[in-house]
């Protein structure tokens, strides 16, 4: 029964986190109130196990049907992964208990923000070009990399968010781009925790099967609907990560 609910869970993730990112939102509380004794460690392989294999699935399945600046991304990928294995290595040194309690403030501006800015990735015009949009990309991938490995909560969700503010994306092709990154972020992560023993081989299949076919239907409704559908789905994701991280700090 525990195999059957996470791996439900584990498809609702793949699909969240293939429109918008998120999906642990979804599966990362689902695996502590199923496994509720299991060191959080083990939890958070178990996540990464699957989440990766959604993720390159919806990569896949976006560079078929959305034009990627792959000039740009590749390196940016590099340049995450190093920001991600940093961001694991400084938590074992001091305590991102700091962040819970201004995470949901940085949620809600972002939340704002994009209200207020109705037409925000409505129009995909990419403000950097060449050489410059791989310098800003990269940043972008070091600097969330780093808190992924670091801390970790909305971090598909951050890229997302500013490929489209600060790149200029719209949120199709910044959610498509923004897949590959968080490709990267997670295999570093996966690494570390393969690495310490900290995962479950048993539940890696199906967990990570459910993630892929989430994932594919995720992507395709992304494909098909545009940035408008994948606004709707950033707000909603983002609301919900406000209210659960609040939670987690202040109640």
């Amino acid at each position: 029964m525990e195999l059957v609910l996470v791996t439900l869970s584990s498809l609702l993730a793949g699909f969240v986190d293939a429109v918008v990112g998120g999906g642990g939102l979804i599966l990362v509380p689902a695996l502590f109130a199923v496994f509720p004794g299991t060191p959080p460690a083990t939890l958070f392989g178990v996540n990464k196990s699957a989440s990766i294999w959604g993720t390159a699935a919806a990569t896949v399945q976006f560079a078929r049907r959305v034009q990627m600046p792959w000039r740009a991304l590749l390196p940016s990928a590099v340049v995450t992964c190093i920001g991600s294995f940093a961001g694991a290595w400084l938590v074992t040194q001091i305590s991102p208990d700091f962040l819970r309690k201004l995470l949901p403030v940085i949620l809600l501006g972002v939340l704002g923000y994009t209200l207020w800015r109705k037409q925000l990735g409505h129009e995909h015009q990419p403000r950097f070009s060449g050489r410059s949009e791989t310098v800003a990309m990269s940043a972008v991938g070091l600097v969330i990399g780093a808190y992924d490995g670091f801390f970790g909560p909305g971090t598909g969700s951050f890229f997302v968010f500013l490929f489209v503010r600060w790149l200029g994306y719209d949120f199709l092709h910044a959610s498509a781009s923004a897949k590959l990154l968080n490709v990267s972020s997670n295999f570093a992560a996966l690494v570390l925790f393969v690495s310490t023993g900290h995962i479950w081989w048993h539940m890696v299949l199906p967990i990570a099967v459910a993630n892929v076919i989430g994932s594919a239907i995720g992507s395709r409704m992304a494909i098909k609907h545009g940035a408008g559908f994948i606004r709707i789905m950033f707000i909603l994701v983002v609301s919900a990560l406000i209210l659960k991280t609040g939670s987690d700090a202040w109640l």
